[in-house]
Parts: structure tokens; sequence; C-alpha cells
């Protein structure tokens, strides 16, 4: 190894770097608030928060049209075109008679979603449109009924978990289909009989997805900011109870039901409810304060509004490999996950531009996955440079995006509290090539903080590359092991 120096780190920085479990900020009684405080300890979740790195596929019979109905363009996101004035709602519902994806195959899927470096897939089993991926017993708006036939659900979790990929099955509240749905709260008698069918219809559909698929590890539900659906409070408490009941370290998030007050994601105490934050979509946090404590994902479109299959791209901005890998790593910098949509075609392609960020960012994981699987937030302050990433106690994961123009990745060192102990680097290397990296003494500021610069020539690649830092903690009267620290 080429020289290495001491870095001096925060007193208890390697003490875990979890944020605090959540405190209730007001005393508001509730019966259908949180029933948890914190995040969870077990083994499902530590999993889960453990990803990194998800694909959400949004799939339907919306890819028929794919964003045009009769030459004009719907400019909205793909899956709503049934919502379009110019979208007679008749035709609509009778394109699943042309429901065919012959190029179909999930095996190819999941194997595309295994080399980009995905560890969960989140599938829609039905979107608003009430249209279902799976032969459901309880409606004939299903796969069962055309061309195709097959159950594509059980196509996916089996090719997915093949791979050794997670499924998560999304579920949408919002049911355009079927006759008991009301989006306002029903007020008459006949209003208030429909929506109780729908309520029983909707258990009926979530307890056959769980029994016909018995190895998904989560469900995602979209659609319930319905004012009649956010009502139910008590009863979609009680169906939360009954599905967790029923399969023990079932995973779900903020966005399924409120609290006692209509309250979403956060109950009128400030807790979350549910197992993880779902408010980050098409946007990320900046900071871990804004995170209270709480296990999130964010799910991320490659256009900008776009989650189904629209053929034209060029109406709306699109997202790069090399900002999604950022978007990636600053996630995991904030622990978090970060899950990336795809929207294929109505005869079951991905299309080739999701294929090309696929491959590019299964290229770089391919290097750099050590920076991201497993990793958390690290307590060192964000440079420009990039983000850190953290695993276990003694590991830094510095992400360089920006590169200096000097060549030199510095580092501020933060001050420890106790100056009885250091934190000393024993190794520092580039994740690429496993060569060493010369870490130089880059002086003190005025307030007193030691800086560190890392000589850091540009990779040929012109990718986002890692610089790794393996550190210990020593008493600072081994001057041995630390003296190069002192200034």
């Amino acid at each position: 190894m080429k020289k290495i120096i001491s870095i001096l780190l925060l007193c208890g920085l390697f003490a875990g770097t979890l944020a605090a479990q959540n405190t209730r900020r007001t005393s508001v009684p509730l019966q259908h608030g949180a029933h948890r405080l914190g995040p969870r300890t077990d083994a499902y979740m530590q999993k889960w928060r453990e990803h990194g790195l998800g694909q959400f596929i949004h799939w339907g019979v919306y890819a028929i049209p794919g964003g045009h109905w009769n030459g004009e363009t719907y400019r909205g996101a793909a899956e709503w075109i049934r919502s379009w004035n110019k979208m007679p709602k008749a035709d609509y519902d009778q394109l699943y008679k042309q429901f065919n994806p012959k190029n179909f195959n999930a095996k190819q899927w999941a194997r595309q979603a295994k080399e980009m470096g995905a560890k969960y897939m989140i599938i829609t089993t039905k979107h608003h449109d009430g249209f279902c991926l799976w032969p459901s017993k309880y409606t004939d708006y299903t796969i069962a009924n055309t061309p195709y036939k097959k159950d594509i659900i059980k196509e996916l979790v089996e090719a997915y978990n093949a791979e050794g990929i997670d499924v998560t099955l999304y579920f949408s509240i919002i049911d355009w289909n079927h006759k008991g749905y009301r989006s306002a709260a029903p007020k008459t008698e006949a209003d208030k009989a429909a929506y109780e069918e729908f309520k029983q219809f909707t258990r009926n559909q979530l307890m056959e997805l769980l029994t016909n698929y018995p190895t998904v590890n989560g469900l995602w539900f979209d659609g319930s900011w319905d004012r009649a659906w956010i009502e139910q409070a008590p009863w979609v408490d009680e169906l939360e109870g009954e599905l967790r009941a029923f399969r023990p370290g079932l995973i779900i998030g903020s966005r399924f039901r409120a609290d006692d007050h209509g309250k979403r994601h956060y109950d009128s105490n400030g807790d979350l409810i549910g197992d993880y934050d779902q408010t980050w979509e098409r946007n990320m946090p900046e900071t871990l304060k804004e995170l209270n404590g709480v296990d999130w994902d964010c799910v991320m479109t490659i256009p900008e509004n776009q989650w189904g299959y629209h053929s034209d791209w060029s109406l709306t901005y699109v997202k790069q490999p090399y900002e999604l890998i950022e978007m990636l790593v600053k996630a995991v910098s904030l622990n978090g996950n970060l899950v990336l949509n795809f929207g294929p075609d109505g005869n079951g392609n991905i299309r080739p531009e999701e294929a090309h960020i696929a491959k590019e960012i299964g290229t770089w994981m391919q290097v750099n996955s050590e920076a991201v699987y497993g990793c958390k937030n690290s307590p060192w302050e964000k440079q420009g440079w990039g983000y850190y990433t953290q695993k276990g106690d003694n590991r830094l994961y510095l992400t360089v995006f920006n590169q200096p123009l000097n060549n030199k990745v510095r580092v501020k060192v933060p001050k420890c509290a106790d100056d009885k102990k250091i934190v000393i680097v024993e190794k520092a290397w580039f994740l690429a090539d496993k060569k060493a990296a010369v870490v130089k003494n880059g002086g003190r500021d005025k307030y007193g903080n030691v800086y560190y610069d890392i000589d850091s020539p540009v990779f040929k690649t012109g990718s986002p590359y890692v610089i790794v830092l393996e550190v210990r903690e020593v008493d600072k009267d081994k001057k041995d092991e630390y003296q190069q620290a002192i200034m």
C-alpha cells in the first residue's frame, strides 16, 4: 500500500447510523394510527432495507394505445389514458380482447433485472382501470379472458424468484371497472350498499393474491387517496391486520390506509403508518433529517412522468444512466432504496431505451455494487464530489460523480468530542481496480476542521467511481498509529 494517513472521526460514529426511532410529537388519542414506533427489526425488513435497487413494472391494457387514440396524443401518464376526454370509455374497456403480448418472456425480463442489479421488483397486478394480470375468480376483467389467457403474475413471480429477486405486488384501490367503486364518500343508501360490495371485493382479491403467490414479500398500494376509502379507516385497519396475520413478515408501505382523522402516511401524532415511507415518488430527500428516522424508498420514472408504456418519449425530459446511478447512490446514502420504473409495450417488449439504461446501470453495478448493497448512511459530511455510504462499522465508500478539476477528492474529517480516541484509516483503494489510493494532508481551516486529499485521476470510462476507506478506532495515546494526523 502507498502512503495512508490517519483520519479523525466523530466519537460514536460507528455506534450505528440508522436514525433514531420515532417518538410521538403529540398525544392525539388514536385507534387507527401507527401501531409501531420506529423501524421494524425483523429479518424480512432488514433484507428489504439492504436491497438498494429495485425495479417497478407498470403493465396492462393501457400499453396497447401507448398514449395515443384516433391519431391524437395523450400528454398525460399513459396508464391514465382511460380518464382522457378523448378516450371513449367503452372502447377502452374492450381493449382487453386485444391483449395478446406474444413477445412477453418473464424469464428474459427477470434476467435483465438481475443484470441491472435489482434486488426486488414491483409489478402492477391491476391498475386503476381494474384489469387484472392474474385470473381472479372475483371478476371477468382478467388475463384469463384475453387472447393470451395465461397467468402473467404467476409467470413473473416464478421467473424473478428464480433469479433471486423478491417480488412485491402493486394493487390499485381505485377500480373503474367495478360497479361498486366510489371516489367520494357514499351518501345514499344505494351508494353505501354498493361500496360495501366493493370493499368485500377488494378484500377478496387481496387474499386471493396472497394465497396464489405465497412467495411475494410485500403489497404496494395505490389509489388510496379517495375520500370513500379514507373514511373506511377502521375497516382498512382491520383488513391490514388480516393480511399481516395471513402472511407473517409481509411488508406494507404508508399508502394503504388513513388514521382516525384522515391523515395518510403519517398519523395525527406524526408517526409513520405502515412499514416504510412512500411519499417519495419521482422526488428525493436532500438530508437525513427529512426522513423522520424511518425506512423509505423512492419510485422513479425514466421519462419525467410516464409509468405505463407511452410510445412518444419526446414529450418530456428523459433521464440518463449517469443521473439514475447518482439517484441510486444518493438514496442509499440516506438509508433508502431506489426503484426504477419500466413500461413494457403491448407486445411485451421492454423498450430499447429502457433496455439500454438497464444495461448501463448493470455495467456500473457489476463493478461498484459493494457501495450499494447492504450499505447505509455515513455521518461524514457530504462534499461536492458525491456521496458517502457505509458498511458495518469500519468501511466507507466515496462514490465520486463530480470529478474535481485538480483530481483530488477532498474529505472533511469530523471533529471528535472525546479527544481520547481517534479512528485511523488502515487501507484506502479504488474499488474498480483494487489499486491503493494515495491520501495526503489537506490542512485545517480557521474552525479547526481537518481535511485530507485523495489523489484520484479520472477513470477512462468516465463513469462514477468508488474509493474505499477502511478504518479502525484506536486510543489517542498510541502515537505510532496516529502521529501523521497531528498537524
